[in-house]
């Protein structure tokens, strides 16, 4: 490797962990905060909101990295810039062209990491993290898990407790579910069988169910089940997807499908980590660009503004495909690749001219 090879990559670098290292003590802080916050009516240690903010904190800034990605880049070239090391390395013969190349590979052998470390690592601390919280909501004693065998739903409703498992979920329905009614230590008050619950609201609507109870079975036209769940809270407990690695998102997804469950959400997500070392390179490129078509500026500041706005543009773009995928307005692939089309095309229009810069 050439002298001035390692040189960059090693500046890059430093850039990259200097701007990390400052966000990620931002986000602890931010974070600290919220948790003192949630934690201010609840009898806790005093280190434990602390506990949290550190656990919570990589997921965060695994979502940042588009923009300390863009940071790290404009503080690279700030350095570069006022150094007049820029100069040097024309007069050595070497391009600007090639100082982008090298970083931009730089950037993607980063994100390749990222995705198999770091990405796991935080999805795993986020699950951690709320596992320890959840036992602190509302919502501490109930529990809603989809496996290979279907939804499992533990419930709790007048010191009852109902373990529920359906083998498919149809729009506001369960399908072909059983529901076994306990009393507060555990003994079996009756079971109840249905192909059909309509689950939109908390008070269920059991169909023709058949009801076990002390050795005999009878069979109704309908029943009322109050639940503290409904279709609305079940879908939104499998909406963190951070907490999961890639291979726990891809088995979930397997997992929805048997369920009959829509996986659109997982899909994207999926999508989105496939993609992300492409993403983050095509935003190193986007910066290099934007720092050496406003060279000619003397104020630092007012080059950072400048990619930083465009940064949040590409973000906000992304976040409108996303929402139409999500929606299954348009297919999973196109609300991850297309703006990502856009991005690498408007790279290749601009780095042609980059060279004269």
């Amino acid at each position: 490797m050439k002298t001035y090879t390692k040189f960059l990559i090693f500046n890059f670098t430093k850039s990259f962990l200097y701007v990390t290292l400052i966000l990620l003590g931002l986000i602890i802080i931010l974070n600290v905060l919220s948790e003192l916050e949630f934690f201010k009516k609840i009898n806790v240690s005093s280190l434990f909101p602390l506990y949290l903010a550190l656990l919570n904190a990589p997921s965060f800034i695994f979502e940042m990295f588009p923009f300390i990605f863009i940071l790290s880049t404009q503080l690279f070239f700030v350095n570069i810039f006022e150094d007049n090391q820029i100069q040097i390395f024309k007069y050595s013969g070497l391009k600007n062209f090639q100082i982008v190349k090298i970083i931009s590979v730089t950037t993607f052998f980063l994100s390749i990491l990222i995705i198999f470390f770091f990405y796991n690592m935080s999805s795993n601390l986020k699950s951690y993290y709320l596992e320890l919280k959840f036992k602190y909501t509302a919502d501490g004693k109930y529990l809603a898990v989809v496996t290979n065998n279907g939804l499992w739903i533990k419930d709790v409703v007048n010191e009852n407790i109902y373990i529920i498992n359906a083998s498919k979920i149809n729009e506001n329905f369960l399908i072909d579910a059983f529901i076994t009614q306990f009393d507060n230590e555990y003994n079996v008050i009756k079971n109840i069988k249905t192909n059909k619950i309509n689950i939109q609201e908390n008070n269920w609507l059991i169909y023709n169910p058949i009801i076990f109870q002390e050795n005999s079975k009878e069979k109704v036209a309908s029943l009322n089940l109050y639940s503290n769940f409904n279709h609305e809270k079940i879908k939104n407990l499998f909406s963190n997807l951070s907490s999961l690695s890639l291979t726990e998102l891809i088995k979930l997804k397997k997992n929805y499908d048997t369920l009959n469950y829509s996986s659109t959400d997982v899909s994207v997500q999926i999508q989105k980590l496939i993609s992300y070392p492409i993403f983050l390179t095509m935003m190193t490129l986007l910066s290099s660009i934007v720092m050496f078509n406003s060279k000619t500026l003397k104020s630092n500041t007012l080059k950072l503004v400048i990619g930083l706005f465009v940064s949040v543009i590409i973000y906000y773009i992304n976040n409108f495909f996303n929402v139409l995928g999500n929606t299954e307005k348009i297919s999973v692939l196109s609300s991850v690749w297309i703006p990502m089309s856009l991005l690498i095309l408007t790279n290749i229009i601009y780095l042609r001219k980059i060279n004269e810069k």
